[in-house]
């Protein structure tokens, strides 16, 4: 059977006005069947090295509050990391938060480039194919990422309940934070606990490269492990979107 691109990444609200366009470039712990499981254990695909744990379904209803498309990865960051450029050397992880990844540690570069090709470079594809359909409307697409980080890191707590990861384009990201920050009850962090700063990643391509509006924005785990508190945080960050989205005053930009 002939395979499908969009075997690759779920489609979430397709055909809607892409006005505001949400990603999840870790939303998903699978490994396609021929993989087997990379050598690791089932356990191992429950914990954050396989995935963005509450990253998906707050994607999910953060598009469906907005009425906005969402693409989301269907396979495991372990396959391939759809928030690395093609030739970064992390795009196939051999190693992962001190796990060896015995499924990756022998690939090699026509290894790496074929799993490029087959599980990266489509869900990249629909990306662009989106940006283009919104720009044909004479729409400017603003983009939001959807990750989730872990409370504790190698023995140290995260203080952090939400990240605002961005590069050079502040536009979103800064209305965001300091929107945010007026509820009074949020520890946020600037580029924390990871820097957006990273070339090539999804935003950088699809984001900075466009000239496009756009923030990556982590969630605690902790906080969105379960339903109730995927509902609490796609409330208060559907409204803090709105309002910097708003403040932004961008010309181009329509929503509503």
């Amino acid at each position: 059977m002939t395979e499908s691109a969009q075997e690759h990444y779920e489609i979430r609200n397709e055909g809607a006005a892409p006005n505001l366009l949400v990603l999840c470039d870790h939303a998903a712990n699978a490994v396609p069947a021929e993989l087997g499981t990379l050598g690791l254990s089932l356990s191992d695909f429950q914990a954050h090295i396989a995935y963005d744990i509450g990253a998906a379904p707050l994607a999910r209803a953060l598009a469906d509050r907005f009425g906005a498309p969402a693409i989301l990865a269907r396979w495991s960051r372990l396959l391939v990391d759809l928030n690395r450029g093609a030739d970064d050397p992390t795009v196939v992880m051999k190693l992962s938060d001190g796990r060896i990844i015995p499924g990756n540690r022998m690939l090699d570069e026509a290894g790496v480039r074929m799993r490029v090709a087959r599980y990266h470079a489509p869900y990249h594809e629909r990306i662009a194919a989106e940006i283009a359909a919104a720009r044909e409307k004479s729409i400017v697409p603003v983009l939001v990422s959807m990750h989730s980080f872990t409370p504790v890191w190698r023995g140290k707590a995260r203080p952090w309940q939400v990240g605002i990861l961005w590069d050079r384009d502040g536009r979103l990201a800064k209305p965001l934070m300091a929107r945010l920050a007026r509820d009074g009850d949020i520890v946020i962090g600037d580029n924390e606990p990871y820097s957006g700063a990273l070339e090539n990643d999804c935003l950088y391509r699809h984001g900075t490269m466009n000239g496009l509006p756009h923030v990556l924005i982590e969630v605690r785990q902790d906080l969105i492990a379960e339903h109730a508190g995927v509902l609490r945080w796609a409330t208060r960050l559907e409204q803090a979107l709105r309002d910097a989205i708003s403040a932004m005053g961008t010309p181009g930009i329509q929503f509503t």
